[in-house]
C-alpha cells in the first residue's frame, strides 16, 4: 500500500520556542522521502518522527536564510555516517551555493555518501530522473532569492471494475489491456478508454517566506495538500510586508481562491503563543481541511480526487 504523508518537524519561525523548533518537512511520497528546508535541529526532530536519514532520497532548501538550511550540516553529516547507499539530489537558489557548500562542509567527517547539488538557476520544471513526480521551482517575494516547490503526479486512468465485467475481461488480459491500451477479445477490440476513467495526478506544494505575489498562487493552483507559512495575522499584515511573509488570512485566501483541498498553516512567528487565533482568521476564508501544523504531526495527503 503507498504512504503519502507530510511529517512536519517543525514549525517555528525565526527563533524557535519551547513547542516549536526550527523548520523541518519530510514529505513521504510511496518509496520517495523530499526533505524541504531542514532548519536548525532537524536531525534531532527526525529522531522524534522515527524518520532515518536512509528515507531521505532528495532534498529541497527554499533559500538560505537559518531557520530554513542551519540544519543541513547535520542532515549532510548524518547521511554520510549512517552510509546512505542512494545519491540524493539537493536543490536550492543557484545565487546561496557558497550557503551550501559551507553547510556540507561545515566540520570535518568522513563524506561517505552522494549528494548531489542541483543549484537553480531560474524558475521552471527541475530535471528529476526516475522521479513518479514532476517537480517545478517558482520565485517568490522574499528578501533574498526564494523559491517554492510544486510537485505534480502524471495523470493517469482509473480502471472501472463494472465496465470490466460489462466486457468479460478478468485476469492477465487487464494487465495487458493497461499496458497495450486495447486487447480483442470474442473478436471485438476493447480499449482501455472503454473500461476507465481519466484520474488527475496528486500534487504537493510547498510555500515559504514570501510576500503575495503570482508565485504564490501558481504553486497553490488546484493542489491537493498546500503547506505554507503563516508567519503573522491579518492584524500584523503591515510587519508581514515588511519582512516578506504571509498572514494566516492571507494563505487561507490563496488556498480558496486557487482552489486547493488541503491547507497546512506553520512557520509561526514565536510572538503568537495560542495559534487558535490563526486558525480562526483561515477558517473565515477557506472552507476545506485546515491543519495548524504542531511539531512531529504527521498529515497524510488527501485521497485522490
Amino acid at each position: 500500500m503507498s504512504q503519502r504523508e507530510l511529517v512536519v518537524l517543525g514549525t517555528a519561525s525565526q527563533v524557535p520556542t519551547k513547542q516549536r523548533n526550527h523548520n523541518g518537512y519530510l514529505l513521504r511520497w510511496d518509496a520517495e522521502g523530499v526533505l524541504f528546508d531542514p532548519g536548525e535541529g532537524t536531525q534531532r526532530q527526525m529522531t522524534y518522527a522515527g524518520v532515518s536519514a536512509t528515507d531521505i532520497t532528495r532534498i529541497a532548501i527554499t533559500h538560505f536564510h537559518g531557520d530554513h538550511s542551519l540544519g543541513l550540516a547535520g542532515v549532510a553529516q548524518r547521511i554520510s555516517l549512517d552510509k546512505v547507499p542512494h545519491p540524493i539530489d539537493v536543490w536550492f537558489p543557484a545565487s546561496g551555493a557558497q550557503f551550501y557548500d559551507r553547510l556540507v562542509n561545515a566540520t570535518s567527517y568522513f563524506h561517505q555518501a552522494e549528494l548531489r547539488p542541483r543549484p537553480i538557476e531560474e524558475p521552471g520544471v527541475l530535471e528529476v530522473p526516475d522521479a513518479p513526480f514532476a517537480v517545478s521551482a517558482v520565485r517568490l517575494s522574499h528578501l533574498i532569492d526564494t523559491y517554492g516547490y510544486r510537485l505534480t503526479e502524471p495523470s493517469g486512468r482509473r480502471i472501472l471494475p463494472d465496465r470490466l465485467r460489462a466486457f468479460g475481461l478478468s485476469g492477465p488480459i487487464v494487465s495487458e489491456l493497461q499496458r497495450l491500451g486495447s486487447v480483442e477479445i470474442s473478436g471485438h477490440t476493447v480499449t482501455l478508454d472503454e473500461v476507465s476513467e481519466h484520474r488527475p495526478g496528486q500534487s504537493f506544494a510547498f510555500v515559504m517566506d514570501t510576500r503575495l505575489c503570482d508565485g504564490v498562487y501558481e504553486l497553490a493552483a488546484n493542489a491537493d495538500m498546500l503547506v505554507i507559512e503563516a508567519t503573522f495575522l491579518d492584524s500584523d499584515a503591515d510587519l508581514a510586508t515588511e519582512y516578506g511573509h504571509l498572514t494566516a488570512g492571507q494563505a487561507a485566501r490563496v488556498a480558496a481562491e486557487a482552489g486547493a483541498r488541503t491547507l497546512v498553516l506553520t512557520h509561526f512567528s514565536q510572538r503568537y503563543r495560542d495559534l487558535s487565533a490563526h486558525r480562526a482568521e483561515a477558517e473565515k476564508h477557506f472552507s476545506g481541511e485546515i491543519h495548524i501544523a504542531a511539531d512531529l504531526d504527521r498529515i497524510p495527503l488527501p485521497p485522490r480526487r
